[in-house]
């Protein structure tokens, strides 16, 4: 998965132990967002060459499309799994239901456990969980045992978003986030468009059975490739990713090399092995540096969801998120009804919100990190106040709000009056483009504000963006048959417009919600320090 750098060799590289850095100084090298300076202020934010960055990114996302994918893929088989298993579609959409509920609660757990104790062993439990509950669900013998098994299907896949964009904020910078994190938001959208298609194709040939089957062997590949190559990222556990992790901590391809190297240079009791070798003088162990850790708050996702500036964020993505899943939860159906179309042809009509998406990925990665750079020339220049980072990303998404609003109003309008069907295409391409746009946006935008809490910070957007989903998902149908296509997704755009001054009052005061912030942070250090100075290293919070 990477070719250059540090990873090249398979081994760390080794520092005197005079010049070992501090694992804790290592933990928050990153200027804060506040203070950016220029593109060279901080080169050794982490070790990772930009392709080897690439790589852990693109492994971390694969691994996040296992929770929207198995959200999504099932839903082509209901009928087939209620007759087989003999019962009604309302009691097989209970497992929906409770897929969603696991689905939000579950990164509460693992997001604290990844910022204290590591990403890897994060990644180890939700692979194992998940692998082995679809295994459960290929073979399930009735309804009740489905049920249990989609409900730790879920909680095996539902924190892999939160852990993919902890890993983003792990390697990468404010100044280069924003291409990272866009393609990260990509599985979040992506397997909610093709999940359906695929589905469909193995339930009608294959059986509703073989779905399981192939979420089990893909996540399987993907266990395997994860558990050889990507390696430990957690700024609590290695730093800027030049400290050597304990044993358990290393990918295979590292452990590999160590032996090799220690092969090579003798044996290791000589006092001689290799670079890589454990007991060589110049290697880095882990005894030799400060292990302060995180400690394990399975409620800090709350404590974040909770603070104003978080609150006003995650509560307007999820209403915007929520409107993209009213309209994938209701197309089916309405498709159907309105042009007459099959199946498979309602499938087919999930790839413009797929299209869109990508498009989105390749642009909006780069308009944020360009963004990002303008306003800190601008603030380099003036040096007044507070650096604007909620402007600067929050600028962009702004205009993609607004398209994702026509968008969606112009969406019930055009089934309503039976508009050429390239109409609806078009418009679902522009609401996925708008909505995975400002996604991206709001995930660099809550990495770059809790960069000491990226999994918890996750795992809030993830309760948010399911509790809101969940809710737009089960009113959709309804409100149709009340108010009308047009009118129903009228009132989806108008609350995209009416709740966007929330964003206005983040961009106004988040600047003064973070000192403040920082201010209770600096007197619970003094306080725990016994009245000190507050010079007691970075904050850990």
């Amino acid at each position: 998965m990477v070719s250059s750098g540090p990873l090249a060799n398979g081994v760390l590289p080794a520092t005197p132990k005079s010049q070992e850095p501090n694992r804790e100084e290592l933990s928050l090298k990153e200027p804060l967002s506040e203070t950016p300076g220029s593109d060279n202020d901080n080169p050794n934010y982490s070790v990772f060459t930009p392709w080897e960055k690439r790589g852990i990114v693109l492994g971390a996302a694969l691994g996040a499309l296992f929770s929207p994918l198995s959200a999504q893929i099932y839903l082509p088989a209901l009928p087939a799994v209620a007759s087989d298993l003999d019962v009604s579609i309302g009691q097989i959409n209970l497992t929906i239901t409770t897929y969603m509920v696991f689905q939000g609660i579950t990164p509460m757990v693992i997001g604290s456990l990844a910022d204290s104790a590591g990403r890897r062993p994060a990644y180890c439990i939700c692979f194992v969980v998940y692998i082995a509950a679809n295994i459960g669900c290929a073979l399930a013998p009735n309804y009740q045992s489905l049920l249990a098994l989609r409900m730790l299907q879920s909680a095996g896949s539902s924190s892999t978003v939160a852990l993919c964009q902890a890993v983003v904020a792990d390697i990468a910078t404010s100044a280069e986030r924003g291409s990272y994190v866009a393609y990260i938001s990509v599985p979040s959208l992506l397997g909610p468009s093709m999940g359906p298609v695929v589905g469909g194709v193995l339930a009608q040939y294959l059986g509703w059975r073989w779905i399981f089957w192939l979420l089990a062997i893909l996540a399987a590949a993907v266990f395997a490739a994860s558990a050889a190559f990507l390696p430990e990222t957690c700024r609590h556990v290695v730093g800027d990713g030049s400290v050597r992790p304990p044993p358990a901590y290393r990918t295979l391809w590292q452990l590999w090399k160590d032996s090799s190297a220690r092969q090579r240079e003798g044996s290791p009791g000589r006092g001689h092995g290799g670079e890589g070798g454990d007991d060589a003088p110049s290697a880095r162990k882990p005894s030799s540096l400060p292990r302060k850790r995180k400690k394990f708050n399975v409620f800090r996702s709350l404590v974040l969801l909770f603070e104003a500036e978080m609150f006003l964020l995650l509560a307007y993505g999820a209403v915007v998120f929520a409107g993209i899943y009213a309209v994938m939860a209701s197309m089916g159906t309405q498709l159907q009804a309105v042009y007459g179309l099959s199946e498979a042809e309602v499938g087919l009509l999930y790839l413009p919100i797929s299209g869109g998406m990508l498009l989105s990925a390749a642009a909006v990665g780069r308009a944020l990190d360009w963004n990002y750079r303008r306003h800190r020339r601008r603030h380099d220049r003036t040096g007044a106040g507070d650096f604007p980072i909620e402007r600067a990303r929050l600028g962009i998404g702004a205009p993609l709000v607004a398209l994702s609003g026509a968008a969606i109003t112009a969406w019930g309008w055009a089934l309503q009056g039976r508009a050429p069907l390239a109409v609806p295409c078009v418009l679902l391409a522009l609401l996925s483009f708008g909505v995975a746009g400002f996604s991206s946006t709001l995930s660099a935008l809550i990495t770059d504000l809790n960069p000491g809490d990226a999994g918890a910070a996750a795992a809030s957007n993830n309760i948010a963006r399911c509790l809101v989903g969940a809710t737009a998902t089960a009113v959709v149908d309804p409100l149709i048959g009340a108010a009308g296509l047009g009118w129903a997704f009228v009132l989806f755009g108008a609350l995209f417009a009416v709740l966007s001054p929330l964003m206005w009052l983040v961009m106004r005061n988040g600047a003064g919600w973070r000192r403040a912030k920082a201010e209770r942070r600096r007197f619970k250090r003094e306080r725990k320090a016994g009245g000190g100075d507050g010079e007691t290293g970075p904050d850990e919070t």
